[in-house]
């Protein structure tokens, strides 16, 4: 006999009955307004520090925030929420990657945040409808998919590049 499904709790606009969700809070709090700058209201996080990192920053917080995506689809984010949660996310790492432009956006738009806000308007509308699982498998089966493109091209430019200087590059 099957065991009887629990129910997943709502999330309301002041705190969440799920501790997950509740981590999920903290965590895009920690990425993007966690510190105050002294004498002024602007606020940031770990994202725009990490972002000071090439390569490595982006890609960590990308994580980061990919993992916040999952759990909010687990507590039951509809598809439209997670695509919006995804261009929120994709906008920052493709930005947020450009040198010094991407420093600078990093510190205004706080994308966690736009994604904890985009649930929570969710659920206060009454628009759960369960788990969002299926759309984020497609979505990351198509993300690996582009990736493994971009790394077919970039393996065929580099031998490109190296029968190109085998022949015309002479030591």
């Amino acid at each position: 006999m099957a065991a009887p499904a629990r129910p997943t709790p709502a999330l309301t606009a002041s705190a969440p009955s799920d501790p997950r969700l509740r981590w999920v809070q903290q965590v895009a709090r920690l990425m993007d307004s966690q510190f105050q700058l002294p004498g002024t209201k602007f606020r940031f996080g770990l994202d725009p520090l990490l972002g000071l990192l090439p390569v490595v920053g982006e890609l960590g917080t990308f994580a980061i925030s990919g993992a916040l995506i999952l759990t909010m689809a687990r507590h039951g984010a509809s598809r439209k929420v997670i695509i919006l949660m995804v261009i929120n996310v994709l906008l920052d790492t493709v930005v947020g990657s450009i040198p010094i432009i991407g420093n600078l956006f990093d510190f205004a738009y706080k994308s966690n945040e736009r994604n904890v806000r985009l649930l929570q308007r969710h659920y206060l509308e009454g628009r759960h409808q369960g788990r969002g699982t299926g759309i984020v498998v497609v979505l990351a089966v198509g993300l690996l998919v582009a990736f493994g493109l971009l790394a077919w091209a970039l393996w065929k430019v580099l031998l490109w590049l190296w029968k190109y200087g085998e022949q015309h590059w002479t030591l």
